[in-house]
């Protein structure tokens, strides 16, 4: 037990440590920096990356020695989001939109009290050096997470969500005000989201169900808020998501029935 309890530690801190590469984005880290955002010494931490980089899970610059994530944590990713049914069947779909809007395009998930992307397409008028593949947003912030918040009920909002952290002036921070905006939400079939997330943003969100009715998953069209142009497209933008989310939730096996039966 001795034996299973060390290694399950050594697990645990390297995972640790791969989340901490993971949250750096497309920057390279000292160890130094891992260890403390892992909470681990650093020469427990260089041990543990140098195992991580024979593993190929890491890599680490011969110049720097500053470390990022390797090929086979690249690997881990991609079969990660080719196992989720809302990842394959949505994936061509976004890349479609985003072209054909010039727009961002993005899929996400509910995991606890985020959102996880699963699907991330940029168009012309949206430009993004990075992939959102994989991390993280608030629910209440965001028109994906308002959508995938009509998955749970009332009380699980409730206990899901706690206190609701404002991030603009515009975010909306108390939970009656939310319950509110998600019942016309559920009237409309489209979420919005200005400006409550970062500044100078807007996306228009709708929610994908599977063939029980559920909502797994959400789309967004997202970009700078003279490119989306809510004044006049508002409309347009939010049939476009319906339509989109609605192909989405047909391949899953969802027909309009489902919510009745």
């Amino acid at each position: 037990m001795a034996v299973d309890s060390g290694n399950n530690q050594s697990v645990e801190r390297a995972a640790q440590l791969l989340r901490a590469l993971a949250d750096a984005g497309h920057t390279r880290v000292r160890a130094s920096d891992l260890a403390s955002a892992a909470g681990l010494g650093l020469s427990t931490a260089s041990r543990l990356l140098a195992t991580l980089e024979s593993l190929g899970f890491v890599e680490r610059d011969p110049v720097t020695s500053l470390y990022r994530l390797g090929p086979l944590a690249l690997r881990v990713g991609g079969a990660a989001a080719n196992q989720q049914p809302v990842h394959r069947e949505a994936r061509q779909v976004a890349q479609n939109l985003a072209a054909r809007l010039g727009l961002g395009v993005n899929v996400a998930r509910r995991h606890g009290d985020r959102l996880v992307y699963l699907v991330n397409a940029e168009g012309e008028l949206a430009p993004r050096s990075f992939t959102l593949l994989g991390q993280t947003n608030p629910l209440h912030a965001t028109g994906l997470g308002k959508c995938l918040l009509l998955g749970c009920t009332p009380e699980e909002r409730r206990e899901l969500l706690g206190d609701l952290t404002a991030f603009t002036a515009r975010t909306v921070t108390e939970l009656r005000a939310l319950e509110t905006e998600l019942d016309e939400v559920r009237a409309r079939g489209y979420a919005m989201e200005v400006e409550e997330l970062a500044l100078g943003r807007a996306c228009v969100a709708a929610p994908i169900r599977d063939r029980d009715g559920t909502v797994v998953a959400a789309i967004s069209v997202s970009g700078s808020l003279s490119a989306l142009d809510l004044a006049n497209r508002r409309d347009e933008l939010a049939q476009v998501v319906i339509e989109t989310a609605d192909t989405v939730s047909t391949a899953l096996g969802y027909t309009a029935t489902a919510l009745t039966n």
